[in-house]
């Protein structure tokens, strides 16, 4: 199928899942994830432009540059979301093409963007939007916040010049059922509620529907909207 009917197919799921849910479709932002290393390319990205899709989430800051060298004036038509884990030394490029940073997953890396964000970020612009990253389901391979460490998190992040902190962000364990992530999904965002935010980044190809039922306003879906990765 092309990305345009992928596209259609994926919005169509965002709205049977949101109306189960009793919530409005038009409350879930759907983040194409464009991450270069698992095959998307700028000409799929063009493709999903066309088809109206706005917002695109990169894993890899190098990556991220290459994408928006090579659509030049058309990048500018999306907001660029990071959604990997950005290493302290990326921050000062990731400020330049980012809108809004999804994965700030420790108080160092916090600090860093609001340096940065303050020394960069011209008089009367925006604050830099952040997600806390909340590793909910504790797995050694994933970075970020335990549950316990959150509200700390928040009151000092939240405290830190030239930041916004919007919301909370999770990637969720991969398992052949979503009804399995289901509490991970429900747990942050009570987390989220408890802490006075709004946003939650939860939700990919294989379990976006679940985190959509469990609240999210942000879902980030690659494979379905471009296709298979190579092997």
């Amino acid at each position: 199928m092309s990305i345009a009917e992928n596209l259609e197919r994926v919005r169509a799921r965002i709205t049977a899942a949101a109306a189960r849910a009793g919530r409005d479709p038009a409350a879930v932002r759907l983040i194409g994830a464009s991450a270069a290393y698992k095959g998307v390319t700028p000409p799929r990205i063009e493709a999903a432009l066309d088809a109206g899709l706005r917002d695109f989430g990169e894993n890899r800051v190098q990556e991220a540059e290459a994408h928006a060298a090579a659509l030049g004036a058309r990048a500018a038509q999306a907001t660029w979301h990071f959604i990997g884990h950005l290493q302290t030394n990326k921050v000062a490029a990731a400020l330049k093409l980012f809108a809004i940073i999804h994965s700030v997953d420790s108080l160092r890396l916090a600090e860093q963007l609001s340096r940065r964000a303050s020394d960069q970020r011209a008089a009367g612009q925006d604050r830099l939007r952040i997600l806390l990253e909340v590793n909910i389901a504790g797995e050694a391979s994933k970075f970020g916040f335990t549950p316990a460490e959150v509200g700390e998190a928040v009151a000092c992040a939240g405290a830190l010049p030239g930041l916004d902190l919007a919301g909370l962000m999770t990637v969720a364990p991969v398992r052949d059922d979503a009804e399995a992530v289901r509490p991970v999904f429900r747990q942050l965002r009570e987390l989220a509620r408890a802490n006075g935010l709004t946003e939650l980044s939860m939700g990919m190809t294989d379990d976006f529907e679940v985190a959509i039922e469990e609240g999210a306003t942000m879902v980030r879906v690659g494979r379905a909207i471009f296709g298979e990765w190579p092997a």
